[in-house]
């Protein structure tokens, strides 16, 4: 049986220091940072985990509704989302997760580009 994403990069716990770590560099960003100044960030950090490990083939799904709902009226446009992407390929290449993963993982979360992006 194929391993997944999920379990060949560490499960939960490796990917909840992946997400912390993509998040001190959302916060780092000009772009980025207005949009997260009244976020509960501990609390989205689990939240987007989950959404991460579902991406990654793990046990956690996630409904389309709620991601939806969650960034309506946010006003997230295609810069935001491209400096979003920008921050993710860092994070990823940080802990060293291979080319052909990356793109995996990347395609799995713009797959879900027209439920953030406002147009």
């Amino acid at each position: 049986m194929e391993q997944s994403l999920f379990e060949k990069y560490g499960g939960f716990a490796t990917i909840h220091k992946v997400v912390e770590h993509f998040y001190d560099g959302v916060l780092d960003n000009d772009t980025l940072s207005p949009y997260f100044e009244d976020v509960d960030m501990s609390m989205l950090i689990d939240h987007q985990t989950r959404f991460f490990s579902s991406a990654m083939g793990g046990p956690a799904s996630f409904d389309d509704g709620h991601l939806e709902k969650a960034h309506q009226g946010r006003g997230i446009t295609e810069e935001s989302w491209d400096a979003v992407v920008g921050v993710l390929l860092d994070t990823l290449n940080a802990f060293n997760v291979e080319e052909g993963d990356i793109q995996a993982i990347v395609g799995a979360v713009g797959s879900k580009k027209f439920l953030i992006v406002q147009q």
